[in-house]
């Protein structure tokens, strides 16, 4: 699609309606002109619901398919909400793509190591489909991903054709497991010694919960991987995605437009901040 200004909405109808938990959907748009929107894995979308208002959402889709705008939403609030309830036809308005993405032309030659929490898998998602499209070009592959029970995993069904590869390492684990559950538990953090990569050559791919990319970050760098090879996405507080509301500002940042993917070396010193 040209570029038609930061500002304007275009309609896309929704193509297909996925609900992946309780309070989670992802949706399929597409452009009434059939138009790619090209995007880098990492990047979001402002997505408006008209009658109710726009918030950021991460593209979860295949960046070798831009044709196809894939969005997972998960309830949070009004426009949140509303999102989670239309049906295929219907029509959203999108804004984008805005911001920074994950480095993964940068990490090619290098082992990769992707650490996910919660719905935080979705905007990890696009930046598999690119790694696994160009497995060759990198090292060990390793996909770390917690959720607080089985029944919060996401996209449960592709995780197992991913731990079928012989080219990827995948590990799961929940906080709580019921009867049926094998796998893992406990916090994710905790699966990092387990994972094979050279610390020394290797970059790390976070996102989740702010806590959860804490206490993932003291473990990478207990395990060596320097602060400027590990790469987190930060969402919090974006309105506007062009920089002007300041909303999102975090120091000096504003992650809208200087993020939302950030190297932990550029940002340590107001990620560790509270209340900034």
């Amino acid at each position: 699609m040209p570029n038609q200004g930061p500002m304007l909405v275009q309609g896309y109808r929704v193509e297909r309606v996925r609900k992946e938990l309780e309070n989670t959907v992802t949706l399929d748009l597409r452009a009434p002109s059939g138009a790619p929107m090209a995007f880098a894995p990492g990047q979001f979308n402002m997505l408006y619901l008209f009658g109710s208002g726009e918030i950021p959402i991460s593209i979860s889709g295949d960046p070798a398919q831009p044709e196809t705008l894939t969005h997972t939403i998960r309830s949070v609030g009004v426009v949140s909400d509303g999102l989670c309830k239309v049906r295929r036809g219907d029509t959203v308005g999108v804004r984008g793509p805005f911001g920074t993405h994950w480095p993964v032309e940068a990490g090619e030659g290098q082992d990769i190591l992707i650490v996910a929490g919660g719905i935080g898998l979705a905007p990890l998602r696009p930046a598999i489909y690119y790694l696994l499209a160009n497995r060759e070009r990198y090292g060990a592959i390793s996909l770390l991903y917690g959720a607080r029970t089985q029944a919060d995993l996401l996209f449960p069904h592709e995780l197992e054709r991913w731990r079928g590869r012989f080219d990827l390492d995948v590990q799961v684990t929940v906080d709580s497991a019921d009867a049926g559950w094998r796998g893992h538990v406990g916090v994710v953090p905790k699966l990092i010694p387990q994972a094979e990569f050279n610390p020394a050559n290797t970059m790390a791919l976070v996102c989740g919960p702010e806590i959860m990319m804490r206490f993932t970050i003291l473990e990478l760098q207990k395990q060596g991987v320097a602060d400027d090879q590990i790469f987190i996405s930060m969402e919090r507080n974006m309105k506007c995605a062009i920089g002007h509301c300041g909303h999102c500002q975090l120091g000096p940042f504003f992650i809208c437009k200087d993020g939302p993917v950030f190297s932990y070396a550029a940002i340590k010193d107001w990620f560790v901040k509270r209340d900034v």
